[in-house]
């Protein structure tokens, strides 16, 4: 099998889209061996930040010398940067070899895999033949009937931002999809990203019927001294003078659930010294969140989707291009809550320029633009990624202005190589 017939075969139509449940991923699982036994995880659910968190932590953990697994979804330059180990992205010949080392055992069952089952599986067995000592593993989606969530206890169940995303799968309300994602409690450690008390409460039920122990990252401690397109640098309690590369207020508390999961795991065994945790941060790579592509003209990417990452957008916004006429590059899928994603997102924007994001779900160019209309802008719809990018630089030649790109993951990639290749 090659590469390309791998990842053929990988997005065939017989894998159907979605469909809740683990028996088919502990079966598959079971038919390889389960993998998965001889993995410890680090596991990662939420909102928004997810990725974030789930790419500091492997940093961090390669840093302290730890062969150290990366799980994540989607993916933004190529199928690969979805399962990586010590920074590096599965090998072009070693995903033809073990998925064809799954491929039988998946025909063979009565109850086909999903895509994301499929993907899970080949990621588990990649994993166990490198022999990573810790797996930073980000769910699909949800929690409790996310196809990760077949592994054991984790060493830690990380839960990120919640905000309402998918609420037709996970439920209408924040403690609603809270529930869902509590399901990857299992025991051990549990750390949580702070938010509404009523949201707290269901993950602190969650850890008391587990026996786990509950850690609430600490954001008072939170004081930023320095924020450019470089990145930022900040204490977090006691701890003085932290980096990221990564932007926005938001990556420092992601950046303080990190913390938080370091030290749960330090205290029970988990070698990370104070250096390797700073060097590990400092040097986290995670394109597509807020990224600066270019600087003539100021071009940014931001992969949020959701109402939640518009306002966080929107900080960023005001932060880093406070004054600057902007020029938005929009695409979005046609099932998310579009409508007030771009009215949060309206007053920032002198123009803006849209496209069809590279998904079955993505909402047409011209139908995002009647919608943008309405906001008294002016709105040009564009026929590929590429020409998108093309028009939003022309309409951003001004000394003073620049170009944010937002609305969809799915475009990113191609944001990135139109945008960098001008």
């Amino acid at each position: 099998m090659t590469y390309q017939e791998a990842l053929s075969y990988i997005h065939s139509v017989c894998w159907k889209g979605s469909v809740p449940g683990l028996s088919r991923t502990r079966e598959l699982l079971e038919r390889i061996g389960n993998p998965q036994n001889q993995l410890k995880f680090i596991h990662i659910a939420g909102t928004n930040g997810k990725g974030s968190t789930a790419a500091m932590l492997a940093s961090v953990f390669r840093a302290a010398g730890y062969c150290t697994g990366l799980y994540t979804s989607p993916f933004i330059l190529c199928f690969n940067e979805r399962m990586q180990v010590n920074g590096e992205m599965i090998s072009d010949e070693e995903l033809a070899e073990i998925t064809e080392f799954v491929r039988p055992h998946a025909e063979a069952m009565q109850d086909h895999p999903t895509e994301f089952e499929l993907v899970t599986v080949i990621a588990m067995e990649y994993f166990k033949r490198h022999k990573c000592d810790i797996v930073s593993l980000e769910v699909g989606l949800g929690g409790e009937l996310d196809s990760t969530n077949v592994i054991s206890t984790p060493e830690a169940s990380v839960i990120c931002n919640i905000g309402l995303d998918h609420t037709e799968i996970l439920g209408d309300t924040l403690e609603k999809i809270a529930s869902a994602k509590a399901g990857i409690i299992k025991g051990g450690d549990a750390v949580i990203y702070r938010g509404r008390e009523s949201v707290e409460q269901v993950f602190a039920d969650a850890c008391e019927k587990t026996g786990a122990r509950l850690h609430k990252a600490d954001f008072d401690g939170i004081r930023l001294h320095k924020a450019d397109f470089t990145g930022q640098v900040f204490d977090l309690g006691a701890r003085k003078n932290l980096e990221i590369p990564l932007l926005g207020e938001h990556q420092l508390k992601n950046a303080a659930v990190v913390v938080a999961t370091v030290d749960a795991l330090t205290a029970k065994g988990w070698k990370v010294t104070e250096q390797q945790l700073r060097d590990g941060l400092k040097h986290v790579s995670w394109p597509g969140r807020f990224e600066l592509l270019r600087k003539k003209p100021v071009f940014f990417v931001d992969g949020g989707h959701n109402p939640q990452c518009m306002a966080a957008l929107a900080k960023n916004l005001e932060q880093y291009l406070s004054g600057r006429r902007l020029v938005g590059l929009t695409g979005v899928m046609a099932d998310k809550d579009y409508f007030d994603m771009y009215k949060t997102m309206e007053p920032y924007f002198s123009a803006f320029v849209t496209v069809t994001p590279e998904n079955p779900r993505a909402l047409p160019a011209e139908k995002l633009a009647e919608m943008l209309a309405q906001f008294g802008k002016p709105v040009t719809a564009c026929a590929s990624v590429r020409e998108g990018v093309q028009k939003a630089m022309e309409l951003a030649a001004g000394e003073n202005d620049a170009v944010v790109a937002f609305g969809s993951l799915y475009m990113v990639g191609d944001i990135r190589t139109a945008a960098m290749e001008k």
